[in-house]
């Protein structure tokens, strides 16, 4: 018989029933009623052509046929549940692998992580990313990025909210001071630093200005360490947690996203 054909839910009602003998048993187990224990145990004698059981007149008995295959049943029925074990091991796992740009960790991310650690049994593998992330090249769970909503077919993405950039000084520096130069504002004459959490930190040590997202610089900006200069710039863009599809299923992924957007 063809897998496709194999008539599970019948062996499993025949398991039940072979183990009470008692379809009345076998359905409280199964929460049927015992006319549909019957008419299972009926329609896979049909199938395959055998008798199951002996029916008596107060009880059930099995025949030779049954006695035999029940062993070799049963073991596959644990194999079955061996393999849902195995599928759902990741699922049970208490690592999230987090994509994340170096700024956006340095500045927002890692404290966030740290919020939810102390109330969840997880441990985090963070990998720093330039850009959007290539699922098929990492183990990931989720990923964070900068720009647009997400087009690979089966990457899926809720958004932080739109950004907008701010230019940022040490408290008290002159607003003419010079723009310090970062991955994401490349053009400016000042100081060239790696990224924009640099670039905050560049400006809080007074080597001049920086323009840089909103979200990167709030807690810098909450702290003193710097102050805004001018109004927030729109950009047309937003930070973004994505995940291809088998991830959001995740429930673990889903209680990350659901506390960093809150």
């Amino acid at each position: 018989m063809k897998r496709t054909h194999l008539p599970l839910n019948a062996l499993r009602v025949f398991d039940a029933a072979a183990r009470h003998l008692s379809f009345t048993k076998a359905a409280d187990e199964l929460a049927v009623t015992p006319a549909a224990v019957g008419q299972q145990i009926r329609a896979l004698e049909d199938t395959l052509g055998v008798v199951l059981f002996k029916r008596m007149t107060r009880n059930l008995e099995l025949t030779p046929e049954a006695e035999r295959a029940l062993p070799a049943l049963r073991a596959g029925f644990r194999e079955f549940e061996e393999s849902v074990r195995i599928l759902q091991e990741n699922q049970a796992s208490k690592v999230l692998t987090i994509a994340s740009p170096r700024d956006l960790t340095a500045k927002w991310l890692a404290v966030r992580l740290a919020a939810y650690a102390r109330d969840h049994d997880v441990r985090f593998v963070i990998v720093a990313v330039d850009g959007t992330p290539d699922f098929t090249q990492a183990n990931l769970d989720v990923a964070l990025h900068f720009g647009g909503a997400p087009v690979e077919e089966g990457i899926h993405g809720r958004t932080l909210g739109a950004e907008t950039l701010v230019t940022v000084a040490a408290p008290g520096a002159a607003v003419d001071a010079p723009r310090i130069a970062h991955a994401g504002d490349a053009l400016a004459p000042g100081p060239v630093v790696a990224d924009a959490g640099l670039a905050i930190d560049a400006a809080a040590a007074g080597l001049g200005v920086a323009r840089v997202p909103a979200l990167l610089a709030a807690a810098d900006l909450a702290a003193g360490r710097v102050v805004a200069i001018g109004a927030p710039e729109a950009t047309g863009s937003a930070w973004w947690l994505t995940a291809p599809t088998p991830q959001w299923r995740q429930a673990k992924v889903r209680a990350l996203v659901e506390f960093l957007l809150a």
